[in-house]
């Protein structure tokens, strides 16, 4: 067998946050596990008599044959033997070519040599070339778990490849693919998948965490309000009740999103993940209109004929305001270890609701000590025209996500790399084009073959590509077409 399950490396010393990936291992200990014995452990069942017969068998020299033949038997479904060694041959061929020649490019002992680690960033004092080195560290992540991805789930996916290599209409073998229903996490290693759970759960518990704080901070601001009439206290109540609405909106999008219900498998063929960002944008509107509404009224204020009278802020109203800042950024603190995007996002809003609820509290605090009546709508004003903004934003990146928007250079990148990584089967690539359909994204890759090639190999590189696309958690969709000649059509219609 051509590679199976990959060691793990870990590197940063003793103490410091450490990232592990598989190694590509040496092609010298490449041959000593079976493949679909593999498959039969990873389901927890155990072949019988005629179906060991069939599974791939490793030979003293380290090649693999079809089985036993011998045991290979018209009960056994053969009917073509010679087809079937030369479907066997041609996997191995594929597997060797794609895993054996990533040895030539290395990303892990690149990544071992120019990575830079969090204490040398520290002391590196010019800003651009800190963002440089970070920059590295980025790609160097995303090559590394490529490598990763590729090695774990190629050969798997080349092995489920034609099943019933006699054309008999009976399957002679399992295939991987077949036994995990069409999911490829389960070939990825250990390492790899144990950190994806791991970040999915510090996801959710600070999902979880941000959400009970923002019910008992609602209580606390609306029990505030009773006692003092302040307009920025309204719109920092405002702001935080809409925040809780979002956060139940992405919340409860995503348990839609995960339901398994037959009718909505049939219904959303391709999935129901562009939900979220529809109730985001929906969301976001409404955010928009309802600070309109709190701009409106402190500019009435502010206006001849306007309310002259100071806002009193009693210890209540200030202990709320000064306890949802506290708060906020004693989670941001806590969470900003977690490198998930979901968790990076809510310690940029944590940050962005300390600065809010401190601007709400001082604009107040200050006019009532002074004695300045108009700094409350003042501050009320500014908070407005600062959410309308930031909500603004927010709705049209959705809106340029869910029309099709291009992605950004560096996952242009990985994909290309993505790509590179299977130059050793293909002639070329005549294009690549990514493009986000919601928050997932879409890929089109368009490969050069050499004319003469068979299908069964063009077919078996298309879809492994295919295959190891959608392995990326940032992709939700890969299209892989193939061609002969860099010139001709585009293989698309024009659009005018």
């Amino acid at each position: 067998m051509v590679g199976r399950r990959p060691r793990a490396v870990n590197w940063g010393s003793a103490g410091q946050q450490t990232k592990s990936w598989p190694v590509l291992p040496l092609a010298a200990h490449r041959h000593n596990t079976t493949s679909g014995l593999h498959y039969y452990q990873h389901q927890n069942q155990q072949p019988d008599d005629e179906e060991a017969a069939l599974l791939p068998q490793v030979n003293q020299n380290g090649t693999r044959c079809c089985g036993d033949p011998s045991k290979v038997t018209r009960e056994t479904g053969f009917k073509d033997h010679a087809a079937l060694l030369a479907a066997e041959q041609r996997r191995n061929d594929l597997k060797r070519k794609v895993l054996e020649d990533m040895h030539g490019f290395d990303a892990v002992d690149l990544d071992r040599k120019f990575r830079k680690q969090p204490e040398e960033l520290k002391i590196i004092k010019s800003k651009p070339l800190r963002r440089f080195f970070e920059a590295q560290n980025d790609t160097l992540d995303a090559w590394v778990e490529v490598d990763a991805l590729v090695y774990a789930v190629a050969d798997d996916v080349i092995d489920s490849m034609n099943p019933d290599a006699d054309n008999d209409g009976i399957p002679e073998r399992q295939i991987p693919l077949g036994l995990s229903q069409g999911a490829i996490d389960c070939f990825l290693p250990e390492e790899h998948r144990a950190q994806r759970a791991k970040a999915a759960a510090q996801a959710r518990w600070a999902i979880s965490l941000n959400l009970a704080t923002n019910i008992l901070m609602l209580v606390g601001k609306l029990i505030s309000m009773k006692f003092s009439p302040s307009l920025s206290l309204a719109a920092s109540t405002a702001d935080l009740a809409l925040d809780l609405f979002c956060t139940l909106i992405v919340y409860g999008t995503n348990r839609v999103v995960a339901w398994r219900l037959r009718s909505l498998q049939l219904k959303y063929p391709v999935g129901r993940r562009r939900l979220e960002p529809i109730g985001i944008l929906v969301f976001s509107v409404i955010m928009v209109v309802s600070f309109l509404q709190i701009l409106q009224e402190s500019v009435s204020k502010l206006l001849p004929g306007g309310s002259r009278e100071v806002a009193p802020l009693p210890p209540v109203a200030i202990g709320a305001m000064a306890a949802n800042a506290v708060i906020k950024g004693a989670i941001g603190w806590v969470c900003k270890g977690i490198k998930t995007t979901q968790v990076q996002a809510l310690v940029q809003d944590c940050k962005t609701d300390v600065y809010f609820n401190l601007a709400s509290l001082m604009f107040p605090l200050i006019g009532v000590k002074a004695d300045v009546w108009w700094l409350d709508p003042l501050g009320a004003s500014l908070l407005a025209v600062y959410v309308i903004f930031d909500w603004a934003e927010t709705c049209i990146k959705n809106v340029s996500r869910l029309t099709g928007s291009s992605v950004s250079d560096e996952l242009q990148k990985k994909l290309i790399y993505l790509a590179f990584r299977f130059s050793s089967v293909v002639e070329g690539f005549k294009s690549l084009t990514a493009y986000h359909a919601g928050d997932g994204v879409w890929v089109e890759l368009d490969i050069l073959l050499n004319e003469s090639t068979p299908l069964p190999t063009a077919h078996d590189v298309a879809e492994t590509l295919q295959y190891c696309y959608e392995g990326l958690e940032e992709v939700d969709r890969a299209f892989v077409t193939i061609d002969y000649s860099t010139l001709g059509p585009t293989g698309h219609v024009a659009i005018i």
